[in-house]
């Protein structure tokens, strides 16, 4: 444990000056508005009860102040606002969430406190409140600025007002807004334009989906309104649909980050491996490489060592590739350059040359990038392995010495684990329908593929790896399509027979045709006769049947064409087959071969 204290400032330094996410999170602050009682509009139910939810939420994930309030005067609402932007001050997340009506007058959006009237089209202006007064209640927050508006409901004060002016435009739900302070977000429960719905239960579909997401710990707010979008297309049919306007950076802003846990400063040391095994796990939850070279300056021999060093082996392979996939579209930008501006052909020649080594540079570096990978995730399967069998015992490669070959721990191939897991969670998505048995054959690839063009991304299909799990676990839904076969359709995530009523049957299309009726056969004649005083026009046809019946399927067609063959040779015989039918040459005649159906014919031609 004093080695795991020691270890400890130096994983928070690195993650603190390398872009990881704090251990703990900075100051949050939330402003909860909620308008239901109105004086001048009938009363909306919902609004309550979401902001109740939402205020419940926030206080629940931490955040150093929630102010709930509901049924506000315009008066009381400026105050509000004006308290909250004092306690943004020293915030590094501010978020206003705000449930009741709203308006969109000349592509202005507006906050209706419950005491006003607006009579007249221009009260907007005096008895409502701007969304940019919200906006600047958020301004002074360093990190996020949040504002999420369940107000697109559909507005009966818009029904009422009268205009002062005809040609002034009242929208309906609000207007599309883009932000112009940066880190600011603006969530909308319906798109622009539309309306939202309440909902048939206390809450809006919007607000519960809000409280489901938002907090999630460690989950990028951008991610998390996209499930939110998601599942309230799904409970309202795809009539509402939430959206997000701004934008944020290229790194995750969770409104919970995940917090680092540690151990107790007063456990007593168990064994100086279980220490080492601790300090491990820690490195290996910050995952970059300042922390796994802390690691190694506190424990730079051993099994656990070797592990961390084929850690960074990974990390530098990842960078060089993704190094040489930049050099690689550089120098492709450059020969195509040339090639425009009809550059002399040394140069081009040069420039493709750059071109196609650089490829080539990138192919080498993305091989070496996937085998550290390997080596890395079958040397982390083994430590799991090695703990899960004995929790408290050491392994036995920690006492050999710095010199110990970390390619003994590295199999050519992915563990089966690992592709286990990938196949699992293919299956969960949708995208695999086999056997999870960890052998990643050409289905497995397949499906990964298909996993590919769906979720829009470049997973490298040929090996089961910790990135491709990663991806796949991150959808929380299916995301390849349910195809069935003839005769089947989609039922949710199944496919089940397709039943018709009597007289119809399943046609080619996968839809009931009804049957045609059948016609009655003709009776046998009682008396048969094959003999040569027939005409020529009957001989032919009768021969013509015979090839045919031998042209069809099953052993009946095979006795006819038998009968059929044993005639003399060019009797009006007939020749079938899928692409038509012909007459039997002279001096040819049929012999039956046995079996019939697509592309094998029953029958052949035999000349002598």
């Amino acid at each position: 444990m004093r080695n795991l204290l020691r270890l400890c400032p130096l994983l928070l330094a690195a993650a603190l000056l390398f872009g990881m996410e704090p251990a703990f999170a900075g100051n949050r602050v939330a402003l909860v508005l909620a308008n239901s009682a109105y004086r001048h509009a009938p009363s909306l139910t919902n609004p309550v009860n979401d902001g109740a939810v939402m205020a419940k939420t926030l206080k629940e994930a931490g955040f150093d102040i929630v102010d709930y309030r509901h049924d506000l005067s315009a008066q009381d609402t400026r105050r509000v606002l004006r308290e909250f932007a004092d306690a943004t001050r020293s915030a590094d997340i501010a978020v206003v969430y705000y449930a009741g009506h709203g308006i969109e007058v000349e592509g202005s959006n507006y906050l209706i406190p419950v005491d006003a009237k607006l009579e007249r089209d221009t009260d907007v202006y005096d008895e409502a409140l701007s969304l940019d007064r919200v906006l600047v209640a958020v301004e002074p927050a360093k990190q996020l600025r949040l504002v999420i508006l369940d107000a697109c409901r559909d507005n009966p004060f818009g029904k009422t007002m009268k205009r002062t002016v005809a040609s002034r435009g009242i929208g309906r739900g609000l207007a599309q807004v883009e932000p112009t302070s940066p880190n600011t977000l603006i969530a909308y429960s319906a798109k622009a334009g539309f309306t939202a719905q309440d909902g048939d239960g206390a809450n809006s579909p919007f607000t519960v989906a809000l409280s489901k997401y938002l907090t999630t710990p460690g989950l990028d707010v951008r991610r998390a309104f996209g499930f939110v979008r998601d599942e309230v297309l799904k409970s309202t049919g795809n009539k509402q649909e939430p959206f997000v306007y701004g934008s944020l950076g290229g790194e995750d802003v969770p409104l919970v980050p995940v917090k680092v846990a540690t151990a107790a400063a007063t456990a007593p040391a168990v064994n100086p491996q279980a220490d080492m095994r601790r300090d491990y796990e820690l490195a290996l939850q910050v995952g970059n490489k300042p922390a796994w070279e802390a690691f190694l300056a506190q424990h730079p021999d051993g099994f656990y060592a070797n592990l961390a060093k084929l850690q960074i082996d990974k990390l530098k392979a990842e960078q060089a590739h993704a190094a040489a996939i930049e050099k690689a579209k550089q120098a492709e930008a450059e020969r195509d350059r040339l090639a425009a501006l009809g550059a002399q052909k040394d140069a081009q020649a040069k420039a493709a040359a750059d071109a196609k080594a650089a490829e080539q540079a990138q192919l080498a570096a993305q091989k070496t990038k996937e085998q550290a990978q390997q080596q890395a995730a079958a040397a982390e399967q083994q430590r799991v392995n090695l703990a899960a069998a004995a929790p408290s015992a050491a392994p036995a490669s920690t006492a050999s010495p710095a010199g110990t070959n970390v390619a003994s721990l590295t199999p050519a191939t992915a563990p089966a684990d690992l592709s286990r897991s990938v196949q699992t969670e293919l299956g969960r998505v949708g995208c695999f329908s086999g056997a999870a048995d960890g052998n990643w054959n050409t289905s497995s690839q397949r499906s990964l593929s298909q996993f590919n063009r769906y979720a829009g991304t470049k997973l490298d299909v040929k090996m089961a790896s910790s990135d491709a799990l990663d991806a796949v676990k991150a959808k929380p839904a299916r995301v390849c399509p349910l195809v069935c076969e003839h005769g089947f359709k989609a039922d949710g995530d199944k496919c089940t027979k397709i039943v018709c009523r009597e007289g119809y049957a399943v046609n080619d299309d996968n839809e009931c045709e009804k049957q045609r009726a059948a016609k009655p056969a003709k009776p046998a004649t009682a008396k048969r006769d094959d003999g040569d005083e027939r005409p020529a026009r009957q001989r032919r046809q009768a021969g013509g049947a015979a090839a045919g019946a031998a042209g069809g399927y099953g052993a009946a067609a095979g006795i006819a064409a038998a009968a059929g063959a044993s005639r003399a040779a060019g009797g009006g015989q007939m020749f079938c087959n899928s692409t038509g039918c012909r007459p039997v040459n002279r001096g040819c005649h049929l012999e039956y071969r046995g079996g019939g159906g697509p592309g094998n014919d029953a029958n052949a031609e035999v000349c002598r």
